[in-house]
């Protein structure tokens, strides 16, 4: 394979075809035999590793443990909560067949959990002894999809979910904050991207739901991302399921119960937020590698040595990095194929920079070089990876501002559609069918309530000023809230 940029298509030219081709010539993923899935190859699956490994540190921080539940699901368990199955339908696999059998009952394969694990907490849960039941499950999951999208729509696809249960209403409430929160400190914190964060609409909300959180991240086309989401569930499931407890006073009661989670399609909005015409750009806390050290001369075994000096001292300060000696590839095949992969770092290594033993340093995110002493490499490499995690961070919460607007007309609003999208603020009435004519005409729908309006949050800690009570854009009627809206993946 020859890495050029050549082989890349524009970014601002075809967003979608340079997205696809980052992912195929990075070695991301591939496209499986079977229709609308996907292989995840071993650097996307790097990356997955390490979100996991970081955000399965937060969420057992939180006392959450985690289990696993079976893949299969009998249909009828789905059929106890009559919206949560209505909302899944179209997208069900189902099992008929099994050992050469028909069965006696269909088998779902898992497109969401909360039904097979509810039928078990209904047998481990009888006290408030028993109580808060914090479990998450890092998984598959599939979901027949009609229009497929490496990492961010597939039929099959990873995830972590979260499902707990409660004593009350109040306490489960926090547990949905405390996720989403969770969420939104990961994904700034960690793969530098800039969101929003809101309570969805009624009928954007996950079916089953008394509510549904969410995180929304913008990507470069102007369309919104949905990171994940963290749902308050109420009682719904946990009546139909029997999930219930004797309180303190003796009383039969019913669980409140949350589930939340987020997918491989945070490595979707990754490589959109942070890509370019060159290929990936990595924040240094995901990348699987943060330093990849280039020898000019690979024939050169004192250079090689030397090379390898210097990965084994960055290894004992716990960077990810290694050295590229192979004689096969050029150095200039090096360099594209590094900086197409979104290595942070480069060190370029040739015979006079060991004489004067000087480094040459290239950072991925503004392809720019610095030469630095060897003596002083270690602190130099460890401060330029916190820059540039700051650095792409800066740049999405910049791009998100300037590319977040507020329509005062429904004119304004689709003259924005047509022109930047992006995420639109504007008052809106909370009526369905005003929020299922503004999708048809502008293709934006509600992204969220954010989580700055009160009365919505400011009981749990969270909430801004009151916003002024407005017009709605669409119908003009009497609205509370600015929502935000925008034209979603």
């Amino acid at each position: 394979m020859e890495f050029s940029k050549k082989n890349i298509t524009e970014k601002n030219i075809n967003f979608s075809a340079w997205y696809n081709d980052v992912i195929l010539r990075a070695e991301l993923a591939d496209y499986a035999p079977v229709k609308g899935c996907m292989v995840v190859r071993p650097y996307g699956y790097s990356i997955w590793e390490n979100i996991q490994k970081i955000l399965d540190g937060m969420i057992k921080e939180a006392g959450v443990s985690n289990a696993y539940f079976p893949l299969f699901i009998p249909q009828s368990f789905l059929n106890k909560e009559k919206e949560h199955v209505r909302g899944f339908s179209p997208e069900l696999a189902v099992v008929t067949i099994g050992g050469g059998e028909k069965l006696a009952e269909p088998l779902v394969v898992r497109p969401t959990s909360e039904t097979v694990i509810y039928d078990m907490y209904s047998k481990w849960i009888h006290s408030w002894r028993d109580l808060p039941l914090l479990i998450n499950q890092w998984c598959n999951i599939v979901r027949w999809e009609k229009r497929t999208y490496l990492f961010l729509r597939t039929s099959e696809f990873l995830w972590q979910e979260g499902h707990t249960v409660h004593s009350s209403h109040e306490e489960s409430w926090k547990e949905v904050i405390r996720a989403l929160m969770m969420y939104k400190k990961f994904v700034e914190e960690n793969l530098a991207i800039a969101l929003v964060v809101g309570i969805k609409s009624k009928t954007e909300k996950f079916a089953g739901a008394v509510n549904t959180t969410t995180f929304e991240l913008l990507m470069p086309d102007g369309k919104a991302l949905q990171g994940g989401t963290s749902h308050d569930l109420g009682q719904n499931f946990s009546k139909v399921f029997n999930i219930s407890f004797q309180d303190k006073e003796g009383k039969r009661e019913y669980g409140w119960q949350t589930s939340w989670g987020t997918s491989t399609r945070l490595i979707g909005g990754l490589i959109m937020v942070h890509g370019d015409n060159s290929g990936l750009i990595l924040p240094p806390k995901i990348a699987p590698l943060q330093v990849v050290i280039i020898p000019i001369d690979p024939k050169n075994s004192d250079l090689l040595k030397y090379c390898t000096k210097i990965k084994d001292e960055l290894l004992n300060l716990g960077i990810r990095v290694v050295v590229d000696g192979r004689e096969e590839e050029t150095v200039g095949y090096k360099f594209n194929k590094w900086e197409l992969k979104g290595v942070p770092i480069r060190l370029e290594v040739g015979e006079k920079e060991m004489v004067v033993d000087e480094i040459t340093i290239v950072r991925r995110d503004e392809n720019s070089k610095l030469k630095v002493k060897s003596s002083k490499l270690q602190l130099k490499i460890k401060n330029l990876l916190d820059d540039i995690q700051k650095n792409l961070f800066a740049r999405s919460k910049k791009f998100l501002e300037e590319n977040t607007r507020e329509a005062t007309s429904y004119n304004e609003f689709k003259k924005i559609m047509e022109k930047n999208r992006g995420f639109i603020k504007a008052f809106w009435c909370e009526n369905d069918e005003c929020e299922k004519k503004i999708k048809e005409e502008t293709k934006a729908s509600s992204r969220c309530l954010s989580l700055d309006a009160k009365p919505a949050f400011a009981s749990f800690g969270y909430g801004g000023a009151r916003e002024e009570n407005g017009k709605c854009i669409y119908c003009g009627k009497k609205a509370v809230h600015k929502w935000v809206f925008a034209q979603s993946y």
